[in-house]
């Protein structure tokens, strides 16, 4: 087994990296670890460096000795501070798969959200919560990435079954489909993807993380990713990290939501705090999209109407 540390652990006010790691990290990981080393109450997870892709791609897609070991030693650390279990419990763990390279390449590169789900989790999702609307659109929202993202499933084919079902239902909005009208989505997209790829969409949540991983390493190398470096001279060698972290949900309700937030206008640079969300959603992650319902709002809009 290799000495080299592969995978570096963030969370409970304290973490492995910090900011000052952003080759070995990718910059999202670095700045992660150093908000949770100053105590801010990140969602906890590790981060896979910058390392292991470059060792990906130099041994033939395969993986240095060791890193499985250290990914389930950092699943473990999750499991017992979260009080959740991956793959199965009365309360399982559930996962974000986001890449981050050294150089910031916004939505140039893949996630993947609401991993762990399957037949049984979802069950248990619904138990926990009392929700089955949003254990359900969890469910469909995370078929709908893996098969794109992992398997190469044009986006397209789900968007136009899921616009199906709204039309018969008689409902604009995704957050207006009930449990029932979930569940019918989830059969119907799980049957895309044994028709489009001709394999079962995976059960198992280990294999589902590993097929994840594999996605992000690969999506450095995807056309996006390719061209955005040429224009932004970004070296071809740098290479992604992969940030796992544990899933807060922006789509259980109207009280939570997704967005960006700024401690400055991107546009203008001046000093003020500037942000864009969107309630009862979840992020997409590429390229800005958002799967949902209600347009952005700034802040003062937000204030507006009452919403804090």
């Amino acid at each position: 087994m290799s000495s080299e540390k592969f995978v570096y652990f963030f969370g409970g006010g304290s973490a492995e990296g910090n900011a000052s790691m952003k080759e070995l990290l990718g910059g999202k990981g670095a700045n992660i670890a150093e908000m949770a080393g100053m105590g801010i109450p990140v969602p906890p997870g590790f981060t896979i460096t910058t390392r292991v892709c470059k060792e990906y791609y130099a041994n033939g897609k395969k993986y240095p000795p060791g890193l499985k070991e250290e990914v389930e030693e950092n699943i473990s650390k999750l499991e017992e501070m979260l009080g959740k279990r991956f793959g199965g419990g009365d309360n399982p763990l559930l996962l974000s798969i986001r890449s981050g390279a050294p150089a910031s390449m916004p939505g140039m590169m893949d996630t993947v959200l609401n991993l762990g789900l399957n037949d049984e989790t979802v069950l248990a999702l619904q138990r926990k919560t009392g929700n089955g609307q949003f254990a359900y659109d969890s469910y469909r929202r995370f078929i709908t990435m893996f098969g794109e993202v992992v398997l190469g499933i044009d986006h397209e084919k789900f968007e136009r079954i899921l616009a199906a079902k709204k039309d018969a239902l008689g409902v604009k909005l995704d957050n207006e489909l009930d449990t029932r009208a979930l569940k019918e989505l989830v059969d119907e997209f799980k049957k895309l993807v044994r028709s489009e790829s001709g394999v079962d969409f995976p059960q198992d949540p280990r294999k589902q993380l590993w097929m994840a991983i594999n996605a992000v390493f690969d999506s450095w190398n995807n056309k996006r990713a390719v061209t955005y470096r040429k224009l932004n001279k970004i070296p071809e060698d740098w290479c992604t990290a992969v940030n796992v972290q544990s899933m807060v949900f922006g789509n259980m309700g109207e009280n939570s939501g997704t967005g960006v937030a700024f401690t400055r206008n991107p546009a203008t640079g001046e000093k003020r705090f500037f942000g864009e969300f969107l309630m009862n959603a979840q992020g997409r992650g590429r390229g800005g999209r958002h799967q949902n319902t209600t347009a952005y709002r700034r802040p003062e809009e937000r204030n507006a109407r009452g919403i804090r």
